[in-house]
């Protein structure tokens, strides 16, 4: 398989491609958009700004690939955030692959921003992706900016308020939390991508 690990400057790339290597597919880093010709799957991370992140996908020419590519693509936390039309985070233009807009988390008594640390899964309607996920399974997160429950959403969670933790949209998956620090349920849950068929 030729997976596809997109380097906008994210500081997890490092361990999302190590999370890939223990499942047994090797990925590899593509820098700029016309070197995603011949993949059979593409992964978005990011760790960072929407605005920064989105500069970056602009300058190295995955913008316009991504937008119209028909492969599967997995969106990691900021890389999910991305995914949706604009982010309140510097009011920034993203990819606009699924409806919404991305807000901030607002601190509250007892809720810390950014959230930080592990969290419950809990399942919005059934998708092949959202399949991989068990009763108990909690996932690993850090992030301030939460995007809607809505149609594409597959999963929420709860801090504060409820934000989607996985999200959908025709060959468009996202996952807010780190799958590749969330222990067996990230592995599952990559697993899951790489078995996707989006079309079937």
């Amino acid at each position: 398989m030729d997976l596809a690990l997109v380097d906008a400057g994210g500081a997890n790339l490092g361990s999302v491609r190590y999370a890939f290597e223990r499942l047994g597919v090797n990925p590899r880093v593509v820098r700029h958009g016309s070197e995603l010709a011949g993949a059979d799957r593409i992964v978005l991370p990011g760790v960072g700004a929407a605005a920064p992140a989105m500069q970056a996908l602009q300058e190295r020419g995955f913008v316009e690939v991504l937008r119209g590519t028909r492969l599967p693509v997995l969106g990691v936390c900021l890389g999910m955030q991305l995914l949706y039309a604009s982010s309140e985070e510097s009011n920034t233009s993203c990819l606009g692959v699924m409806p919404g807009r991305v807000i901030k988390l607002q601190q509250q008594p007892h809720v810390r921003v950014p959230h930080m640390g592990w969290n419950n899964l809990q399942v919005a309607r059934d998708h092949w992706m959202s399949q991989g996920l068990m009763a108990d399974d909690r996932a690993y997160f850090v992030h301030s900016y939460v995007a809607p429950v809505d149609q594409d959403c597959l999963a929420w969670t709860r801090h504060g308020v409820e934000f989607a933790s996985m999200c959908v949209r025709a060959n468009f998956a996202g996952m807010q939390f780190h799958p590749e620090r969330s222990s067996s349920s990230g592995a599952r849950l990559l697993q899951r991508f790489l078995q996707w068929s989006p079309d079937a």
